[in-house]
């Protein structure tokens, strides 16, 4: 059972892509902590989500106890505009040692917990929300592994699942319109394909330059690396590193930079030279700098549906002619890009791409 702990306030703010639950407690929890005595990475996958023992209260409140900690991601990955909260888990005197702004090296028995969910409506939070799933990477001594969990219509709990699932859902978005999905929960093979960079599975969101930001915790505010510093959970933290920009707001970055970040977390988990997509050519991954590989008056390797009868994966200042755009506009099977992820379009994604490409200089590809 999950340690109960009594809640005396819960704050709601709204415009995150996150929900901040700044609770106060009334008394101190029960002294049950961790994922409990006996617990082994080889038991797991756990059946419940609450068998972690590592949330406080209602399971449904996604509280984290003492030994998780929240965080969150400068430009996340689109989901079909799923709501996120992540929470990272380090085995007792464990730490993440800091490689390069692109690579963090976590201790065996680390874990990621990334939780979805739909406001009832985007522009009131406190009307509730609908928790869909729950993903859990961790690592084994033979590598990370991926668990999803499945939560019941109650809110009550979340159950492990193998095979994936396809959910509806109803939410009221932003310009207080209807938008209903069937929203599709990965099966193991799914999250397989996106998080395996070369052989080993890897995490994707939490890259240090994309949680160098701060973070509003129940004790303060405070930089997320800084805040992993300095409660032992994080070493070898230089000094300055770069930070990627937010996707959606102009005073992070340029358009450049923003339209590059969105395509580093959206797109080059495949698009990378490691990745699953190598054979495209098409590498959108932040560090890449060369202008053909980025797919600038590029053809691509195989043509068919997924071109749209175009030439050229980016045709600089023509959106409308460019391979990418099309794709990202599309949910068409064996048309639209990303392929997993997402069923709708993500229309500030699209027009954002769209403004990048008119953006860059028109050079009349051959």
């Amino acid at each position: 059972m999950p340690r109960s702990c009594p809640i005396k306030v819960m704050l709601f703010k709204p415009g995150f892509s996150y929900l901040l639950a700044s609770l106060l407690l009334a008394t101190a929890c029960s002294d049950k902590k961790g994922l409990g005595d006996g617990f082994s990475l080889e038991s797991l996958p756990l059946e419940q989500l609450s068998d972690y023992q590592l949330f406080d209260g209602e399971l449904n409140l996604l509280q984290p106890g003492p030994d998780l900690l929240p965080y969150d991601l400068n430009t996340p990955l689109f989901t079909d505009y799923a709501e996120k909260l992540r929470f990272l888990y380090l085995p007792e005197g464990e730490q993440i040692t800091y490689v390069d702004e692109a690579t963090l090296q976590y201790p065996i028995g680390a874990m990621l917990f990334k939780n979805f969910f739909f406001y009832n409506d985007t522009r009131n939070p406190a009307l509730g929300r609908r928790i869909l799933e729950t993903r859990i990477l961790a690592l084994h001594e033979d590598g990370w592994k991926a668990y999803s969990y499945l939560w019941n219509d109650a809110q009550t709990e979340a159950t492990y699942r193998v095979t994936g699932a396809v959910v509806p859902v109803n939410w009221i978005q932003p310009d207080g319109s209807n938008n209903s999905i069937q929203y599709v929960i990965p099966n193991q093979v799914d999250c397989q394909n996106c998080h395996q960079i070369g052989d080993p599975l890897m995490p994707l969101g939490p890259k240090p330059r994309n949680i160098n930001r701060s973070y509003p915790y129940a004790d303060g505010t405070t930089n997320q690396l800084e805040k992993w510093a300095e409660k032992g959970w994080l070493t070898g933290l230089p000094a300055s590193i770069p930070v990627l920009p937010v996707w959606n707001d102009p005073s992070s970055g340029s358009l450049n930079d923003r339209a590059r970040a969105y395509l580093d977390v959206n797109c080059a988990h495949c698009h990378r030279p490691e990745g699953d997509a190598d054979n495209s050519g098409l590498f959108l991954n932040y560090e890449n700098g060369d202008a053909s590989a980025l797919g600038l008056c590029k053809p691509p390797v195989a043509a068919g549906a997924g071109s749209g009868g175009l030439a050229f994966d980016i045709v600089p200042g023509q959106p409308d002619s460019s391979i990418l755009l099309f794709r990202m506009n599309a949910v068409e099977l064996n048309v639209m890009m990303p392929e997993a992820g997402r069923t709708i379009i993500h229309q500030e994604g699209v027009a954002l791409i769209e403004a990048w490409i008119a953006s860059l200089s028109p050079e009349g590809c051959p």
